[in-house]
């Protein structure tokens, strides 16, 4: 059955053949009739009023040889984020514990890797998602490149999800990242599906792409069969000594936008209003819920850059009417 790109029809099944025309109408189409449209998807496929809480924490700060212009981790660039010791267990499953206590379903660690090196280190990461699992909460983690054979452990070790972001679309991709391409992110999500784990995967606004740059990502996307199940949208945090610490703030509406029409093209993934929290308002961000948002990061950082604290997004959700998934 065809659909109108402008109106796609909320009971249709999910796609994995869309073009990047139908997702630059569905993008460009008037402002209500986006959010109707998102809107009869998200309540086809989720419960509007729960929002699932998930905390991020760096595990290896700092010292990283990609060059990935946004990040203030990676060592090509002087910024105010110096390089750090890995955590070790216990202070892991404190950091979840916390998290947990405070709402959270889902414990991501994050390490400043290129790729996973076999060794204590990534014993050490199985560890931690061992332990984050016994306390009852979804793990997370976003680690790098990794093989076949690094999928499979994690998967065994009990990991929820590992998250691997295309950050834009593949024609925009070597302007922002030098030391690796494209492919190199796909094959990993390869060997994490192959592997049973699910993929949480999305991309950053505000690096200076276009609008077709925007489309191609969900695209991509929605290619990938089945689709990842959460799909982080970032603003870009400007940060001081990067390539982009300069570029201006996203437009509010284009991340609402951008947000609306993942949800449309990917209805039953978790679509998570990621990074740049910080800077937008309590508007911006109800809109992005109307559009079909449906997770947070909460905390006070993420990885290293400053995120709303735990206070304030209760404050958000009490504000909005919304309510923690599996939370009170």
């Amino acid at each position: 059955m065809e659909s109108d790109p402008k109106n796609p029809d909320p009971e249709a099944l999910v796609r994995h053949d869309w073009t990047d025309q139908e997702i630059q109408a569905i993008h460009d189409s008037s402002l209500p009739d986006l959010l109707f449209q998102a809107q009869l998807r998200h309540r086809r496929y989720h419960d509007p009023n729960k929002v699932q809480l998930c905390t991020l924490l760096s595990i290896k700060t700092g010292g990283c040889p990609e060059d990935c212009s946004y990040c203030p981790q990676s060592a090509s660039y002087e910024t105010e984020v110096g390089a750090e010791k890995f955590l070790e267990v216990e202070e892991v499953v404190e950091a979840a514990r916390q998290a947990r206590d405070n709402g959270s379903t889902r414990f991501c660690m994050g390490a400043a890797w290129r790729e996973v090196q076999e060794g204590p280190h990534f014993d050490r990461v199985l560890e931690m998602v061992r332990e984050v699992r016994k306390l009852g909460m979804e793990a997370c983690c976003t680690l790098g490149m990794l093989n076949r054979d690094q999928a499979r452990q994690l998967a065994e070790a009990g990991l929820t999800a590992y998250n691997h972001n295309l950050d834009t679309g593949p024609d925009y991709y070597p302007e922002v990242i030098s030391t690796r391409n494209y492919q190199d992110r796909l094959r990993t999500l390869e060997y994490v599906r192959e592997s049973g784990v699910t993929v949480c995967c999305g991309g950053i606004l505000g690096m200076g792409e276009g609008l077709k740059d925007r489309v191609a990502l969900l695209r991509v996307l929605s290619h990938l069969d089945p689709h990842p199940e959460s799909v982080p949208i970032n603003a870009l945090v400007r940060v001081k000594g990067t390539p982009l610490g300069n570029r201006p703030p996203v437009d509010p509406i284009e991340i609402v936008r951008m947000i609306a029409s993942a949800r449309i093209v990917l209805p039953e993934s978790r679509v998570r209003l990621s990074a740049g929290r910080s800077e937008m308002s309590t508007e911006t961000q109800a809109l992005c819920f109307v559009a079909g948002a449906n997770s947070i990061f909460s905390g006070e950082k993420l990885l290293t850059t400053p995120n709303p604290g735990d206070a304030h997004d209760r404050a958000l959700l009490d504000k909005l009417g919304l309510s923690p998934l599996n939370g009170s």
